[in-house]
């Protein structure tokens, strides 16, 4: 399935049950809902997702699953975030053994990588594989920065197709599409940037909001890309109380709650994560709350 780099994909939540063990229940719930939303494509095993805590096995069952639900009806793309070049390789060559669509790939993880050590961990990843591949460019998180001059290297190579564009600098959408045009997709990694990325002329968002809030993320995308932004505004205004959750070192915590709120998901995570408790709880679910009670009533977006 060829993959377009556009639209709304959803970086998914991993559902564990109370004992600690992959909820594949809750997991399909999630994923169907998503596509009834309109999603356009399943990102599995980022940040959101807990894939540090992930075993081989699981992984490989996630990926399985979601190749089951999704049905051939929207891509699966595999994040990419292991210890070493070697690892990485490893589970890219896994992954299209086992059917996904696509690859995303974080920087060298536990190590600052020179320019230059980034690009080679980069090729020699995109270079093992034939599947097409989204860079993921967030030095807030991360401390490596995937800057133009390297990205020029990195698109000598056909299969390195787009980027997730998670800097917190919205001219970066510009300063890409002035230098690469078309050649390189760029879609918004950061919630609370993503209306305006979009206007700006991003080509879609990995979302993490979109777990709980699947309708309303996709509205706002598909209002945007039909010129109707002042509506799309009234929807994100409603959502950025919520969207701010993401920007957090809890942000599997928050938004595992507000997955409760929606009926899509628990709030069990894998230690050393731990649910939230006292203040900061109180204060995560009022948030949400105040949303469920003002939810807004949403356009008929897909038919836009």
């Amino acid at each position: 399935m060829k993959i377009n780099w556009e639209g709304v994909m959803p970086a998914v939540t991993t559902k564990f049950t109370a004992e600690g063990q992959l909820d594949l229940v809750m997991f399909e719930k999630n994923i169907k809902a998503q596509i009834d939303a309109g999603v356009n494509g399943i990102i599995l095993g980022g940040t959101l997702g807990e894939a540090s805590t992930l075993t081989k096995e699981e992984k490989e069952v996630l990926i399985t699953n979601t190749l089951r639900i999704v049905d051939g009806k929207i891509p699966v793309i595999v994040n990419i975030a292991e210890q070493t070049t070697t690892e990485a390789i490893t589970l890219a060559k896994r992954a299209e053994e086992l059917g996904v669509n696509g690859l995303m790939l974080l920087p060298p993880m536990r190590y600052k990588a020179t320019d230059y050590e980034t690009v080679v961990y980069f090729k020699e990843i995109a270079q093992s594989t034939s599947l097409p591949i989204m860079i993921y460019n967030n030095p807030v998180d991360y401390k490596i920065e995937v800057t133009l001059d390297m990205f020029e290297e990195l698109l000598k190579l056909d299969n390195i197709q787009a980027v997730k564009e998670s800097t917190r600098d919205i001219s970066n959408v510009t300063r890409i599409r002035n230098r690469f045009g078309d050649r390189l997709k760029v879609l918004c990694g950061v919630d609370t940037l993503a209306l305006e990325s979009l206007v700006a002329g991003a080509d879609g968002w990995v979302a993490g909001l979109v777990v709980a809030y699947p309708a309303e993320t996709v509205a706002i995308y598909k209002l945007v890309k039909a010129g109707k932004v002042d509506e799309a505004i009234a929807i994100y205004r409603w959502f950025m109380p919520l969207l701010e959750l993401d920007i957090s070192p809890q942000l599997v915590q928050n938004i595992k709650l507000a997955e409760v709120a929606t009926g899509l998901g628990t709030e069990n995570v894998r230690a050393p994560r731990l649910p939230l408790q006292g203040k900061e709880r109180e204060r995560v679910l009022s948030i949400i709350d105040f949303a469920m009670k003002n939810r807004p009533v949403l356009p008929a977006y897909k038919s836009i």
